[in-house]
């Protein structure tokens, strides 16, 4: 990927259990996205449902009608469009993160790290791989949310060709410097782009504080949302991040035979 590439995180307050009230705000956004020449759009994390835990198994059911409209809006509006959503495999449920690029699917990441301390665990199946898959914006890899806090993923989709990562979230208050400071390491560390949409609003007795965030290799906040709805957006300069890791060749100095061959 060597052009520039305009990208935006969505966030806005999702109304638990309410699928069209979400889908509704999300295909405004999605439409804001396209007409500032944006071409990559990254959702929040169970983004037409939130965690309405009661209700998840009959609202999973409904994602392969959302997942489809969002195949016709990504190709409609010329995107690739990044967002998690509860989905249902049998008996077991995950938070999974589709990947549209323009009108087809081209990747599923389900959630690896469950937050137990909200219950997630309880009521839902953890994935068991990572992704990273090539579309038309670039190498592009997925974690969710908790993942943050797990710095040897985010080295494997490194590993992997990542040039670009997605982070769909629902991180709430307090945890703002937790938050900002997560995303800039694994920006830093990795030397790639990370876009992370969060939701705003109140769910429940969480409140959630936005703060949407595209963080560049070099550690720079290039677009970042406040606390109510919006689609911050930047452009991404990939030949710069080429030029980067030149400048500061963490790659090429790695020991990894000294601490692990995966990592």
């Amino acid at each position: 990927m060597n052009r520039p590439l305009r990208a935006a995180a969505i966030q806005f307050p999702i109304v638990a259990g309410d699928i069209e009230a979400n889908l509704q705000q999300a295909r405004q956004a999605l439409q804001r996205v396209h007409e500032q020449g944006g071409r990559l759009a990254v959702l929040p994390e169970m983004w037409s449902s939130g965690y309405d835990y009661k209700r998840l198994a009959e609202l999973a059911e409904e994602t392969p009608r959302v997942a489809a409209e969002l195949a016709q809006l990504a190709a409609h509006l010329d995107l690739v469009i990044v967002g998690s959503l509860p989905e249902k495999d049998g008996d077991a449920l995950y938070n999974t993160a589709f990947v549209h690029d323009r009108s087809q699917e081209v990747g599923r990441y389900r959630k690896l790290h469950l937050f137990s301390p909200m219950q997630e665990d309880r009521y839902l199946a953890a994935g068991d791989r990572t992704l990273v898959v090539p579309t038309s914006v670039g190498r592009l890899g997925v974690a969710i949310c908790y993942d943050l806090r797990f710095p040897e993923l985010f080295r494997r989709l490194a590993l992997d060709g990542a040039e670009l990562v997605c982070v769909p979230a629902e991180w709430p208050a307090p945890r703002q410097l937790h938050w900002q400071t997560l995303l800039r390491a694994r920006a830093i560390e990795n030397q790639y782009f990370v876009i992370a949409a969060n939701c705003c609003g109140e769910l429940g007795r969480l409140r959630f504080f936005g703060m949407s965030l595209i963080v560049s290799p070099r550690g720079e906040f290039l677009a970042e949302g406040g606390e109510a709805a919006a689609e911050p957006a930047a452009v991404l300069d990939f030949a710069d991040m080429a030029a980067y890791r030149q400048e500061i060749p963490a790659w090429h100095d790695r020991r990894p035979e000294i601490y692990g061959t995966l990592l």
